[in-house]
C-alpha cells in the first residue's frame, strides 16, 4: 500500500493554465496578424446536460479571445437542414473549429453529421480523416478528453517506454482514441470493457489506469497497482440525499487514493481540461488554416 495518500491532479489548475497560454496566442494572432479563432457549436433540440455544455463552451471560448458561434436548432430539425448548416460552416472562413453537440435527437445520424464536417474544422477529432490519422500516428486533431488526459499524464511520465497502461471502456469518444494515444507513446496497452472478465486483474499489472466506463464508482483500491496513476473520466450523477444528486466518477475516490501514486478527482480532474482542449483544437486548426506556426505564437514576445 502506498505510504500516504496519492497526490490529487488538479484539473481545474492545469486547463486554466491552458486556456491562459490559449488567450495569449489568440492576442498574438490577432495582434500580428489580423485573424481570430472562431468556434461554431451546433445544438439540435434542449437537452439539459447538452444546453449547460454549450453554455459553458461559449463562455470560455469568448474569454479566450475567440469568436463563438452558437446555432441552436429545433428538435425537429431534418437530416438535410443539419447538413446544410455544416455545409455553410465548412464554407465559412471566419469559422476554424466546428463541434456537434452529442447526442443528437434520435432521428439524426450522428456518423453522418460528424463525417460531413471538414475534418480540418473537427475540432472534437471525431471525423474518420482525424481517426484514422490519430490511429496511424500521424499528425492530426486529437479528440479532446483524451488529448486532456495525456497531458495530464505527461506531467507525471515524459517517457511512457516501459509503462503498462489500462483503459477500462472502449468508446470511440474517450476508449479508443485514449489507447491508440497511449500507444503511439510507445506504452503498452490493455483495453477492457464490459464484455472484460478480470479486470481487477488487469489492473493490478498496470502504472496507469484510464476509466471511462460510465459505472459509478467501478474501480476499487485492491484493484490498484501501489503508486499507479489513475485517471477518472466517468461523469455521473448519483443521489445524495434529501432528493438531492452529486457527480461522481467512476472510480472509488477514498478507496483508490489510498493506493494510487496520483489520482484525478470527479468533479475538477479530466472535465476542465476537456474544453480547454477544446479551444486548444480549435487554435490549432485556426492556425493550420492560414498556415501559421501554433509554436510561434506560444513563444512570441
Amino acid at each position: 500500500m502506498a505510504l500516504r495518500d496519492a497526490d490529487v491532479i488538479d484539473g481545474k489548475a492545469l486547463a486554466a493554465g491552458l486556456r491562459a497560454e490559449m488567450a495569449l496566442a489568440v492576442e498574438r494572432l490577432k495582434r500580428d496578424h489580423a485573424i481570430t479563432p472562431g468556434l461554431a457549436v451546433v445544438l439540435v433540440g434542449t437537452d439539459p446536460a447538452s444546453e449547460v455544455y454549450v453554455r459553458s463552451k461559449g463562455k470560455q471560448t469568448v474569454e479566450a479571445g475567440m469568436n463563438s458561434f452558437e446555432f441552436r436548432l429545433a428538435e425537429q430539425t431534418t437530416e438535410a437542414e443539419l447538413l446544410a448548416l455544416i455545409g455553410r460552416l465548412n464554407a465559412d472562413p471566419e469559422v476554424h473549429g466546428i463541434l456537434i453537440q452529442l447526442p443528437l435527437p434520435p432521428h439524426l445520424n450522428s456518423t453522418l453529421a460528424i463525417n460531413a464536417i471538414d475534418p480540418s474544422k473537427d475540432v472534437d477529432g471525431f471525423h474518420i480523416s482525424n481517426v484514422g490519422m490519430v490511429g496511424t500516428g500521424q499528425d492530426a486533431i486529437v479528440p479532446c478528453t483524451p488529448r486532456g488526459c495525456m497531458m495530464m499524464l505527461r506531467r507525471i511520465y515524459p517517457d511512457f517506454r516501459g509503462k503498462t497502461a489500462l483503459v477500462i471502456g472502449h468508446s470511440n469518444i474517450v476508449g479508443k482514441p485514449m489507447a491508440r494515444l497511449l500507444l503511439n507513446a510507445d506504452c503498452t496497452v490493455i483495453v477492457a470493457h464490459k464484455s472484460s472478465t478480470n479486470i481487477p486483474e488487469l489492473a493490478r499489472m498496470a502504472d496507469i489506469v484510464v476509466v471511462a466506463a460510465g459505472v459509478p464508482g467501478l474501480v476499487k483500491g485492491d484493484w490498484i497497482k501501489p503508486g499507479a496513476t489513475v485517471i477518472d473520466v466517468g461523469i455521473n450523477r448519483v443521489p445524495a440525499g434529501d432528493g438531492k444528486t452529486r457527480l461522481v466518477g467512476d472510480v472509488d475516490f477514498a478507496s483508490v487514493s489510498k493506493v494510487a501514486g496520483a489520482i484525478t478527482p470527479v468533479p475538477g480532474g479530466v472535465g476542465p481540461m476537456t474544453i480547454a482542449c477544446l479551444l486548444a483544437n480549435t487554435l490549432t486548426a485556426c492556425c493550420h488554416a492560414h498556415n501559421l506556426s501554433e509554436s510561434a505564437l506560444s513563444s512570441a514576445s
